[in-house]
């Protein structure tokens, strides 16, 4: 099976830092936020195309591992990597790295569900257009 990464390299901005010039632990969720987008965006799995085909993924676990700090100024890149599962969900990996070093920053991981957009829910097999998309990015 295929590995299906991303990429996106973005800059610390001063409203994400502290007082110490540190980013604020509430700025990773954007950043893992971001990395999603970008994944969507590289492999068709964008939020709205899953809103259009009537289902949403909202997360269900969120997690951080921090390794260095990031610092204002800095321009770090962040990977993404889909975990597939039998079960219907959406799970990836995280790494903020340093993109002048590859040193690594931050890790996470988060797991997505998905919900029937009308009623809310809980979908216990994969929405048949996310099969499509598995079967059209997974094989070989």
């Amino acid at each position: 099976m295929k590995e299906l990464k991303a990429s996106k390299t973005f800059e610390v901005r001063f409203s994400e830092v502290d007082s110490m010039r540190i980013v604020w632990h509430g700025s990773y969720p954007l950043y893992f936020e971001d990395a999603r987008e970008a994944f969507g965006k590289k492999y068709g799995l964008e939020y709205m195309t899953m809103l259009r085909n009537g289902f949403t993924a909202p997360l269900v676990d969120l997690s951080f591992h921090y390794h260095k700090p990031l610092i204002y100024g800095m321009t770090p890149r962040i990977d993404i990597i889909y975990h597939p599962t039998d079960a219907a969900k959406l799970k990836f990996t995280y790494e903020i790295r340093d993109s002048d070093t590859d040193e690594l920053l931050a890790s996470g991981e988060s797991t997505q569900v998905f919900l029937n957009a009308v009623t809310n829910e809980l979908m216990w097999e994969y929405p048949s257009y996310v099969e499509e998309w598995k079967k059209k990015w997974l094989n070989d």
